[in-house]
Parts: C-alpha cells; sequence; structure tokens
C-alpha cells in the first residue's frame, strides 16, 4: 500500500500537516505565555505607587499600573462604548491631553449613559494606564463634573479583559493537520479502488 503512494503529493501533505501541528504547539506556548502575562499584570494592579505614563510605544510593560499626568489644553470629548464603575453600559468620554512636553495622550475621563458632548479643560489626572496606551481616570474632571450631573466614574481597566484565543488557535491548526490527512487519505484510497 505505501509503496503505491503518489510521492510528491504525499510529501506536500505531510510537510503541510507537520507545519499546522506545529503551529499548533506554538499557539499552545503563547497561550501559557499570555496567561503568565495577565497574571503579571494582575499582581501590578496591588500596588498603588505612581508610575510615568508611556510616551512612546505601547507601554505594555506598564499596564494596569496607576499613573498621573497634566494635561495643559481642554479638549472637546470623544465619546466611545464603555462602562461605569458599577457595571452600567453607555459611554467613556474620552479627550486629547496635551501634556507639558507637547506629546498628546488619550485620556478616558468619565462615563455617562447620555451621549453628548462638551470640553474638558486642563488639570491633573490620575488613572491606570490601559491598553492603547490610555489613562483611564479614577474621577470624572472636576469641569465635567460640574457642566454635567450625570458623569459617572469608569470601570477600571481589568487585565482580564484582554484576549487569550491562542488555545482556540491551537485547535484550530490542530483540526486542520487532521482534516488535511483525513480527505488526503481518502482521496488516496478513492484512486487506489479505481484503479484495483
Amino acid at each position: 500500500m505505501i509503496k503505491r503512494l503518489p510521492l510528491i503529493p504525499t510529501i506536500v501533505v505531510l510537510a503541510a500537516a507537520a507545519v499546522m501541528v506545529w503551529l499548533g504547539f506554538w499557539q499552545l506556548g503563547r497561550a501559557e505565555e499570555k496567561t503568565r502575562l495577565i497574571a503579571q499584570y494582575e499582581a501590578g494592579t496591588i500596588s498603588q505607587d505612581l508610575v510615568p505614563f508611556p510616551i512612546r510605544g505601547d507601554g505594555s510593560e506598564v499596564w494596569f499600573r496607576r499613573s498621573e499626568v497634566e494635561c495643559v489644553n481642554g479638549s472637546e470629548t470623544e465619546a466611545v462604548a464603555g462602562r461605569s464603575a458599577t457595571g452600567a453600559k453607555g459611554w467613556a468620554y474620552r479627550i486629547q491631553c496635551e501634556l507639558p512636553d507637547g506629546s498628546v495622550i488619550a485620556v478616558d475621563t468619565g462615563f455617562s449613559r447620555e451621549l453628548t458632548k462638551m470640553i474638558v479643560g486642563p488639570g491633573h489626572t490620575i488613572g491606570i494606564i490601559a491598553p492603547g496606551p490610555r489613562l483611564v481616570s479614577e474621577r470624572p474632571p472636576v469641569s465635567a463634573m460640574h457642566g454635567d450631573p450625570g458623569w459617572e466614574v469608569l470601570a477600571k481597566p481589568d487585565p482580564n479583559d484582554l484576549p487569550n484565543n491562542h488555545l482556540a488557535y491551537a485547535g484550530q491548526w490542530f483540526f486542520f493537520a487532521l482534516t488535511a490527512l483525513i480527505i488526503y487519505w481518502l482521496a488516496v484510497r478513492s484512486r487506489m479502488a479505481k484503479r484495483d
């Protein structure tokens, strides 16, 4: 039977299946790395120490740590989907905060169930660094609170909200490899049955 297998197609299919299996194991490794990273972020949330906000890069080394910034100019708010600290769904209000050195970062200032626009004045903000990176304020800005009593505190960024789909991806690669081998085996068997 083995001698009757077509050589080149068999090599191609086996090589493709081997690559898929390797990708599956690679995704398993990535899943373990992501689990360790999330655990590291969770440990970092315990600290109340302030760290510098990352101006360059994605800042992933300090995600979910507390930081503070000084916005030197006011900014109009931009509404994005968000949650309040009490779990209500609505709008997170984001501003473009200009820092004293001229850098501009995103700051999520507060939560409201109503869609509106307003100017948030300059000021000092303490919050949690979230992916982006952006700073999620621990309390709505004073200027916004005076302008709209419906503003609430935003939900704190949670490391467990980070996607960790690597296990599912690994399963897909193993499934693809098995499917390729089964389909090839059925095709070869059908071909040989016709010859006999």
